[in-house]
């Protein structure tokens, strides 16, 4: 099979071998694929993350120099079966899986290793136990945005964002919008999107955020600071104590505590937004710790993937929150999978070009810096070759 392979950082369309199913395994023809802003990442920084990942018990991360082929987002239709397999669904049947495999008792990240090639390719090898089929009516061309929508999901529900809360999200990349479409799928009112690029604020509109801004011209944190009325000096959080005691000493038989307990649950207290840091490049982290209102929940989702420093003072002193997120769990999958069938979340203004495997190599260096593009698909059966 035709497939696109990455070694030293280099793209190239080659004939490799078509995988071959073993036991619980389902061999897919590759409808859809979509490119990652992790793999463009990985492309150049896997070896730093590999070294990450072996800390933390994975050993199996892609490397400078092994050949990989990429690809954990996609939609593709049943072909054969492994050994073991209930074989569900019909060959042909339209399908999406999560990037995750097994070989004897060992997990594999699909796409993201040598051990288990992904969807840059005619055919990719998915488990059987982690594949779904997609609903009637529903595109392959947005069935293979459910992995990133996945992520984006996680990330939402972990960061726990009441409706009533401001949300705010820098970086309108292809998951800063789909945490966009999330919040506002969630219920969330009000969500503010800032990006650099016109084309990327533009796009941030048209998937529900409700406030779009410009950073070269507008703090998204000062726009938020109004929106919400929250702290951003320490003298107007000092002050909140004074006036609250104030107030309470002054009730007549009424414990205090009590009250400033009763007080701080209902909401009376200060508290920040929600932030989600979609960008993954270093410096952002301490970029927004260093400007967001105090007590805000920083919710990390851009990956990335070299190191990178941040003032533990200044959060401490904003009382900063720190959430990192990573993927997502089966049913958080397969409900977006759901929710992008029934209409929740609409993925369309997302996908901004489909190319060929010839056309992967140049897609990843136009996205480098290509302001107007989101999610770009891969057809294996396309001949474009550019953007």
């Amino acid at each position: 099979m035709r497939a696109v392979v990455c070694r030293a950082g280099e793209l190239t369309v080659q004939d490799v071998p078509t995988p071959v199913p073993e036991t619980g395994q389902v061999l897919l023809r590759v409808l859809r694929a979509g490119i990652c802003g992790s793999d463009l990442h990985a492309r150049v920084h896997c070896d730093a993350t590999a070294d990450v990942s072996g800390e933390v018990g994975y050993d199996a991360f892609m490397r400078s120099d092994q050949s990989v082929v990429m690809g954990h987002e996609f939609a593709g239709e049943v072909v054969s079966y492994g050994p073991g397999c209930r074989k569900l669904w019909a060959p042909g049947t339209p399908v999406v899986a999560v990037p995750m495999i097994r070989h004897g008792d060992e997990a594999h990240l699909t796409g993201l290793t040598a051990s288990a090639p992904g969807a840059y390719a005619q055919f990719v090898l998915v488990s059987e136990d982690m594949t779904f089929e997609i609903p009637d009516g529903l595109s392959v061309d947005h069935a293979a945005l459910t992995e990133p929508l996945s992520v984006a999901h996680h990330a939402v529900r972990r960061g726990e964002v009441g409706r009533r809360d401001v949300a705010v999200v820098i970086g309108c990349g292809p998951i800063g919008l789909a945490v966009i479409a999330m919040l506002k799928a969630s219920g969330v009112r009000t969500v503010i999107a800032s990006d650099l690029s016109e084309g990327r604020r533009a796009l941030a509109g048209r998937v529900g955020a409700d406030i779009v801004v410009d950073p070269a011209v507008e703090s998204p944190f000062d726009r938020c600071a109004q929106e919400g009325k929250y702290v951003t000096a320490a003298q107007d959080l000092l002050g909140t104590a004074f006036d609250a005691m104030h107030t309470l000493r002054r009730i007549p038989l009424a414990p205090w505590n009590s009250l400033f307990r009763i007080a701080d649950r209902l909401g009376a207290t200060p508290k920040g937004p929600v932030i989600f840091e979609c960008v993954g490049t270093p410096g952002m982290i301490e970029h927004i710790v260093s400007n967001a209102p105090f007590r805000s929940r920083v919710v990390v989702v851009g990956v990335c993937m070299e190191p990178d420093t941040f003032r533990p003072a200044m959060a401490l002193n904003k009382e900063i929150e720190l959430r990192f997120v990573f993927v997502y769990d089966p049913a958080e999958f397969h409900e977006t999978l759901q929710m992008i069938a029934a209409g929740k979340v609409d993925v369309a203004p997302m996908i901004t070009a489909t190319v060929g495997l010839e056309g992967v190599a140049p897609a990843f260096d136009a996205l480098g810096s290509a302001a107007h593009h989101a999610k770009v698909l891969i057809d294996p059966m396309s001949e474009v070759a550019s953007l």
